[in-house]
């Protein structure tokens, strides 16, 4: 009985998380995705975790168990933000399905730098999607057109570079071919550029 119970629970967390997101998404405004669908997980776990406490249904659960069921739907939350919303809003992967659904169903392989440059960075304002997430999560300031790294933003991009160097594969498949080429992707870098700024 007790677990028809927390499924139950947790078929109305799941109803709230889909009610308060679909309702944010439309009628509120949205900094970053991922941070507004995380916000939705935790309102819809608290509103399910009320009913817990005052629906006589659930009194069959512990006080325990019901704290273990909270968790349980922030975790569950945590991952339905990542997995959804955030991964369709972020996708390359689901852009070039999309792409070449909109082409009539095929692009020529050697046409999707063209695309990726010309077309998807425009038509998803990515400069303007990335740029605003990292002054959302405090990782860049911007001060008179300069995009500048806080403190924050250092130490997440020396910590994302170790682990790009030492924990990504090392033979990965790429076209074909196993390479290494991700793990130091700056390796071919060109040396001189225009676009540094003085700060």
């Amino acid at each position: 009985m007790k677990v028809i119970s927390a499924l139950l629970a947790s078929g109305l967390f799941i109803l709230s998380l889909v009610v308060i997101y679909y309702i944010h998404i439309n009628f509120f405004k949205v900094d970053v995705v991922f941070y507004a669908a995380i916000f939705d997980a935790i309102l819809a776990a608290i509103a399910a975790g009320f009913l817990l406490w005052i629906f006589p249904y659930f009194k069959l659960l512990g006080d325990f168990e019901k704290f273990q069921l909270i968790a349980i739907w922030l975790l569950i939350g945590y991952c339905l933000a990542i997995s959804v919303p955030t991964v369709i809003d972020r996708s390359l992967s689901f852009y070039i399905l999309e792409k070449i659904q909109q082409r009539g169903g095929g692009i020529r392989q050697d046409a999707f730098e063209k695309v990726f440059t010309q077309e998807y960075v425009k038509e998803h304002r990515l400069v303007d999607v990335r740029l605003t997430e990292q002054m959302q999560s405090g990782t860049i300031e911007i001060k008179d057109g300069c995009v500048l790294l806080t403190s924050k933003g250092e130490m997440i991009a020396g910590l994302s570079r170790k682990f790009r160097q030492n924990w990504l594969p090392k033979q990965r498949l790429l076209l074909g071919e196993y390479t290494d080429a991700l793990t130091d992707p700056f390796r071919s870098s060109i040396a001189t550029v225009d676009y540094m700024c003085e700060h």
